[in-house]
């Protein structure tokens, strides 16, 4: 019997996980709510800039907004394991909704300081934490492991498409109607993914794995049942490793994005704005891309172009002063960014075994996430110092380190896979003079 649930196979092969109408009806929620999340981001770091012209401050409210990943990670990877998913996202996404209302209520009457963005960042990064494993190991039960690294992908592309279309548009409404235009339509765009949390047929744990009784205790063994797993799985281990390094000290050019606009292009918020879209356009192409990758050594290739393009791409941006050419380069390291970014979530998705993924992917957020506020911090106080080119130099340079260190594992991989497959050969052709 076919799937009731599956649309018909008119569906393009490069989008087939919106065969599965539960995935449509998240995938569709999720592009709404990530538009106004984008804008939020947009405007609450312009906020920060225009309240205390600081190049540290925007790393500190980084630094705010993503450290609660540190130690909370670990344990909102053992809840997402142990509950329902989908209920676990209607809990995290209404208390997301709370924040923005309060910064758009705080922006309004124009009473925010800078402690109260700082603050407000720092709810938002700790709901975000339970939010984000939960999310990435739900997209599996909405897809099923076959049609799995197209929903990665495809929600990667929705992603990628809210950051050219939200801080477009947040450029607009900064220039025209301030920063709380752009928190109060966050606010409403988080009722698009709950109501598609609500319309889903199915409860989501009727779709997972099997999990650990939700009243079992919390104790010191299941927090670290996930780290040792992923530590003895040498594929994931070198991942998110290899992430840890990547994301915390080279992805940090958003935080400084408001200082190239302000104090280098000295434009307002339009020109911010574009900056910020020209990535996502760059990591939309990636996403795309990424529809189509399915086996293990394409998505191996794509970490190391992924991290060539986007170190490439960094240092262009921050030398060029001629507004195309560092939306060009800005476009060639967000392709970057994504290609690397994406391929390192469904080479870690397609290894993980069931019963431990929503923790191995809470250390997936914590490498990629939990790392940002230090890195965040050493590129603000680079850019304090030496100026933002600088900073945004040493991060391509850790991006450009990590791409000769992939390149030179896929060259062992590839040694290591001939010689079995030769060793494999031998025994399956027996010697003629060995056998008389």
């Amino acid at each position: 019997m076919p799937d009731p649930a599956l649309a018909p196979s008119r569906v393009p092969d490069s989008l087939r996980a919106l065969r599965h109408r539960d995935f449509r009806l998240f995938f569709a929620g999720q592009g709404v709510s990530l538009i106004g999340t984008w804008m939020q981001s947009v405007a609450q770091g312009w906020l920060m800039h225009r309240l205390t012209s600081s190049a540290m401050m925007l790393g500190l409210l980084t630094f705010a907004q993503f450290i609660p990943v540190v130690p909370l990670a670990m344990l909102a990877g053992v809840i997402a394991d142990r509950t329902d998913r989908r209920r676990m996202l209607m809990w995290t996404q209404g208390l997301l909704l709370v924040q923005a209302l309060v910064l758009a209520v705080l922006v309004s009457l124009d009473v925010v300081r800078p402690w109260m963005l700082l603050s407000l960042a720092v709810i938002y990064g700790i709901v975000n934490t339970f939010d984000l494993p939960a999310r990435q190991s739900f997209v599996v039960e909405l897809t099923g492991k076959e049609d799995l690294p197209n929903g990665i992908a495809l929600n990667s592309a929705a992603f990628n498409a809210a950051r050219i279309v939200g801080p477009a548009a947040a450029g607009v409404l900064v220039a025209t109607l301030g920063e709380a235009g752009c928190f109060w339509i966050n606010a409403l765009s988080f009722v698009a993914v709950l109501a598609s949390l609500l319309a889903l047929r199915r409860p989501a744990s009727a779709q997972g794995a099997p999990r650990a009784p939700g009243h079992a205790p919390v104790t010191r063994e299941t927090l670290f049942e996930g780290l040792r797993y992923a530590w003895s799985v040498p594929s994931i281990r070198q991942l998110l490793m290899l992430l840890a390094v990547c994301a915390g000290l080279g992805f940090q050019y958003n935080t400084l994005l408001p200082v190239y606009a302000r104090d280098i292009l000295h434009s307002g918020p339009a020109v911010y704005g574009w900056l910020f879209s020209a990535f996502g356009a760059g990591a939309l192409v990636a996403s795309l891309r990424m529809t189509m990758a399915r086996e293990r050594w394409a998505l191996r290739r794509h970490l190391l172009f992924g991290l060539a393009a986007a170190g490439l791409g960094f240092v262009g941006f921050a030398w060029v002063r001629w507004l195309p050419a560092m939306v060009a380069f800005a476009a060639l390291a967000g392709f970057g960014l994504i290609l690397y970014v994406s391929s390192t979530n469904t080479l870690i998705q397609l290894t993980v075994d069931d019963r431990y993924r929503g923790r191995v992917m809470s250390l997936y957020t914590l490498f990629f996430v939990g790392t940002s506020p230090v890195g965040a911090l050493i590129a603000g106080a680079l850019a304090q110092r030496f100026g933002a080119p600088v900073a945004t130099t040493a991060c391509a340079l850790i991006l450009l380190a990590g791409a000769v260190w992939v390149s030179a594992r896929l060259r062992a991989v590839a040694a290591r896979e001939a010689a079995e497959r030769e060793a494999a050969e031998r025994v399956a052709v027996p010697d003629p003079e060995a056998t008389g």
